[in-house]
């Protein structure tokens, strides 16, 4: 039997949870291993991989239909469903992803990747298969409102990838040289780990579970789950397709340097420095052809990604919560302004930050390499964007606006691709970072529209104005220090504080009204 509790005050307890356990966590794959992955085999093999990874993101729809999406908001509104629902759909995961093993690489075949990329391809596909299984199996604990172990589930892949990364980066005794292929392999193996004990966890809050064939039961899922699954594919497509398109649209004419540098650097010869001087000079050459490009883009991408992860846990927090709020007719206003503004302060702190000190920030995560210093502040402005976009698109979602949302990917997918295909063969990687930019404002702007549009939300103008109030002081802040101070780790460290001070101050965060929301009964 599951209590209802007042919506606000769970959304703050078990985000505050989750946050902590992510942000202790989580940041150590991106801002470190995945750094060090790619310092070790170079800017080429590591664009290599990223673009089959974002190509195996394109596709992944195909692992889920939206059943992960619908799933969530099902059961968070009916949690008896759980047994009834949860043995099919296991078995449909399974067929869906042979499924879209089949068909991606049979897409790979037709656009002319290679058996090297092709092998890749397929590891890559068992890994998002296996991350389709666990967002699966999380909605089932999120719908039944068990935050606290969906919390863990969510950092135990991490903890496992980053354990066994740190033995082979940075230990000598077990022999084994970190490649792309062993760094899919230790994430093959950590999202294994992962799934398992998640479907035992799941297992425990159901009393029955059989694997059968049910077309019937299938077929209505997935008709129920398809304006789901529309949306989740069409806003892959924006967000994954700019680094496949650096990759076509800037042709690797040094493929075979590329494959002597790999091939050397598993040679022993390789350590003798005159040979290594040689090899890091070849690299140099790779420089503006496609996968080196890709690898560059994927420095500043990786970021937001890694920022993109906060945005993100307010989501999957929100999405059962106002689905159960707006099936009560429970008024939403103050729960969507908390959340908004819970998240739009960090982001745009963060954004600001990140464009001021963009070469110190990607200096330090790269072993004093700033080649991708242009490239990650401009990702990182889309964070703002983002940001907006898990709140009023969750929020959409919950209360089934599906079609808006969807005529909105829609468009943002031409533009996207139209913006590409003009700024990334003059501007490289650069120019996919502006098209991502433009994109992600326009959608975001979207969303803030529709949900004022079907809501009826009034416009707040005094929160209007102390966003803005917020944005110039930061803006002046950051600037400030980063111009004047030669510390820059301490003008970052100010700016922070600053911003944290100026957003109590102008009232744009109520610590009083967070609390308030913690301690109701």
């Amino acid at each position: 039997m599951y209590i209802r509790q007042p919506m606000q005050r769970q959304f703050i307890v078990n985000l505050g949870i989750l946050l902590v356990l992510n942000l202790i966590i989580k940041p150590f794959w991106p801002l470190i291993i995945e750094p060090a992955v790619q310092h070790q085999v170079g800017n080429a093999a590591y664009g290599e991989y990223y673009v089959l990874f974002c190509f195996s993101f394109l596709l992944n729809i195909l692992l889920d239909f939206g059943i992960t999406n619908f799933n969530n908001k099902n059961i968070a509104e009916n949690n008896h469903l759980l047994e009834k629902h949860f043995s099919g759909l296991i078995m449909l995961k399974l067929l869906l992803g042979v499924l879209y093993l089949v068909i991606t690489l049979g897409v790979g075949l037709m656009v002319g990747y290679s058996d090297r990329y092709l092998k890749l391809l397929f590891l890559l596909g068992i890994n998002q298969f296996l991350i389709s299984m666990i967002l699966y199996l999380r909605s089932n604990l999120l719908g039944l409102h068990a935050f606290k172990t969906d919390s863990i589930i969510s950092v135990l892949d991490r903890i496992a990838m980053i354990s066994i990364c740190v033995l082979l980066l940075w230990s000598k005794w077990t022999g084994i040289y970190m490649d792309i292929m062993v760094f899919v392999y230790v994430q093959t193996a950590s999202y294994f780990i992962t799934a398992v004990i998640a479907f035992i966890l799941v297992l425990q809050k159901t009393s029955k579970f059989s694997i059968n064939w049910n077309w019937p039961f299938w077929i209505m899922i997935l008709k129920k789950s398809f304006p789901f699954s529309v949306l989740v594919l069409l806003m892959t497509f924006y967000n994954r397709l700019d680094s496949v398109l650096i990759e076509r649209l800037l042709p690797d004419k040094n493929n075979y340097i590329f494959l002597f540098i790999e091939k050397m650097k598993h040679a022993k010869i390789y350590q003798l420095p005159q040979i290594k001087a040689i090899i890091q000079q070849a690299e140099l050459s790779l420089n503006n052809s496609g996968p080196a490009q890709a690898g560059i883009y994927a420095k500043g991408f990786r970021v937001l990604d890694s920022a993109n992860m906060i945005a993100y846990l307010f989501a999957v927090q929100l999405l059962p919560i106002f689905s159960r709020m707006l099936k009560y007719k429970e008024k939403i206003d103050n729960l969507v302004k908390l959340a908004f503004t819970l998240v739009i302060t960090p982001a745009i702190l963060t954004a600001c930050v990140c464009y001021f000190y963009r070469v110190k920030l990607v200096e330090v995560i790269y072993y004093g390499v700033s080649d991708s210093a242009t490239t990650f502040a401009l990702l990182m402005g889309c964070f703002v964007a983002v940001s907006i976009t898990y709140i009023f698109g969750t929020l959409l979602t919950a209360n089934g606006n599906l079609k808006e949302l969807n005529t909105m990917a829609l468009v943002g997918i031409c533009l996207n691709f139209l913006l590409n295909i003009i700024l990334i063969p003059r501007y490289m990687a650069i120019g996919a970072a502006v098209s991502g930019l433009i994109t992600q404002f326009f959608t975001a702007g979207m969303q803030l529209y529709l949900a004022k549009r079907i809501f009826q939300f009034k416009t707040n103008y005094r929160l209007l104005i102390t966003l803005f109030a917020f944005i110039a002081g930061v803006l002046s802040m950051a600037g400030l220090t980063s111009h004047f101070m030669s510390n820059q780790i301490l003008g970052m460290v100010i700016t922070c504080l600053f911003a944290g001070f100026w957003a109590l101050s102008i009232g744009l965060i109520s610590i009083k009204s967070i609390i308030r929301f913690v301690r109701m009964q």
